[in-house]
Formats: structure tokens, C-alpha cells, sequence
């Protein structure tokens, strides 16, 4: 197959409900592809996310910033494409109920994230009324299994930009391993652990931000031992009311 990647354009919203509570959607387009071999990638919407994000508990502690931040989502299909055709699937095509809480500690400008994810996916549907996992199924339906992940970041945290180094440890809570002579299968066990670095860069245009990361895979079962790099540019639609700036007589200036 070569070298497999792809491509992702992510429309993505947030409204802050109350100063604790956002409201956040993404929405991905993705396409995939194989730099060789007779195997073509696939492209389309994948799948529509929706999270309540709450910061529940904040701390002034050793001159640093605590937070305590809970997040709960759910996700579902946005078009009809192929889940059993990995590595080439633009995903998985499972509904998932989302939970994850996390923990932030900034003193200045260094900072340290840990977060446990967990995700509750349904059944899905396949192309073949046939498959074998351990045993063979005479149904479309694919019982998926539930999946976690660990994450912890630390690095250098400012207003234009974010440099930090991250430990991912995604484990997959069933599933059974890829046979001899198969390709993958939506219901794979699929564990991952992987180190990486991340850049993030605030332009001086109002908005516009860009990223660039790479992580390597130290340790898996059923998934690539690869190294991979990214680059990506962001720009926000920001529909909120501008607060104007005014200077009093005294010199100090005041939001309106």
C-alpha cells in the first residue's frame, strides 16, 4: 500500500453558554488515499460530534492555575461510507457516547494536562452479509467494542503560542486481533501507545493560527508501528460582540 494519509477540513463551533459551560460541534471532511498498490482511498463527511464542555473546579494553587474540566459528547455518521476498509475507511461508523475529565495545571507560562477518555460505541452495519472474527458471523451487524485513552501533555503555554510534548495510551476494551493473511476490521482490537510534539501558533492576523505536530507509535496490537506528521491551518469566525477598549482621563482603559 506505500505510505497511507489523509486529509482532513474540520468546520467546528463553540458558544459559550455561561463562563463555565461552552457548547462545541465538529464536523470533518476526510479523504484518504495510498501512495501505491490497486486499493483507492475514500472521501466524504465522516462523523458529526456534540460535547458540553464544564469547567467544574478552579483553584489559584502554589502560584499556578488549577482546573478541573468535564466534557461529555456523543457522535454519529454524517454519510454513508465504508467502515470495513481499513486502513483506507475515513472511520468507523459507529454511534459513540463520549465522557472524558481533566485536570489542568498552568504556573506562568509551563503547564501539565492529564485526561482519561471514555468511549461507548453501538453496533454497526457492513457491506457483507458474512465475516469471520474469531468465528464466523452470518450477519451484517458488527458488535463493536468500547475504547479508552490516556493523555498526558506538558510544555510551554502562551497567548500566541502552545509547544508541548504528549504520552497517548488508546486502548481498545474487546475486539480480537487482526488473522493471518486478513486485513483489519472495524471490531479489532486496536491498543496504541504513542509519544509526540505538538506546535501551535497564533498569527498576527486575528483568527488565523497554524500547527504542525509529529508522533511516532513506541508500542501496539493491530495498529502500525508508524511515524506520522501533520500540518494544519485554523481560522475562527468569531461571531460574538467586539468589547471596545476606551481610555479614561486617568490613562486606564475600560471594556465596553
Amino acid at each position: 500500500m506505500g505510505r497511507v494519509s489523509a486529509t482532513n477540513f474540520m468546520l467546528m463551533g463553540n458558544y459559550g453558554l455561561t463562563k463555565k459551560i461552552n457548547l462545541l460541534f465538529g464536523l470533518p471532511y476526510v479523504k484518504t488515499k495510498a501512495s501505491a498498490g490497486n486499493m483507492a482511498g475514500q472521501k466524504g463527511l465522516q462523523d458529526l460530534s456534540l460535547f458540553v464542555k464544564w469547567v467544574a473546579y478552579e483553584k489559584h494553587i502554589a502560584k499556578g492555575d488549577l482546573k478541573a474540566i468535564a466534557t461529555g459528547g456523543y457522535s454519529a455518521p454524517m454519510s454513508n461510507y465504508n467502515a470495513d476498509f481499513l486502513p483506507l475507511s475515513i472511520g468507523l461508523h459507529s454511534k459513540n457516547l463520549i465522557v472524558r475529565a481533566m485536570v489542568d495545571y498552568q504556573r506562568n507560562h509551563l503547564f501539565a494536562t492529564a485526561s482519561y477518555t471514555y468511549i461507548a460505541r453501538s453496533n454497526v452495519t457492513i457491506d457483507r452479509n458474512t465475516y469471520y472474527t474469531t468465528e464466523m458471523h452470518y450477519t451484517n451487524e458488527v458488535k463493536m467494542p468500547d475504547a479508552s485513552q490516556f493523555n498526558f501533555r506538558a510544555g510551554y503555554r502562551s497567548e500566541t503560542i502552545i509547544a508541548e510534548a504528549i504520552f497517548n495510551q488508546w486502548t481498545t476494551l474487546g475486539g480480537f486481533d487482526i488473522p493471518r493473511n486478513g486485513m483489519p476490521f472495524v471490531s479489532n482490537k486496536m491498543n496504541a501507545t504513542s509519544i509526540g510534539l505538538n506546535v501551535k501558533y497564533e498569527t498576527p492576523v486575528n483568527g488565523l493560527s497554524v500547527i504542525a505536530n509529529g508522533s511516532t507509535t513506541l508500542a501496539g496490537r493491530n495498529v502500525g508501528q508508524a511515524t506520522g506528521f501533520n500540518a494544519g491551518v485554523f481560522y475562527i469566525l468569531d461571531f460574538s460582540k467586539k468589547m471596545k477598549k476606551e481610555k479614561k482621563a486617568d490613562g486606564k482603559t475600560e471594556k465596553k
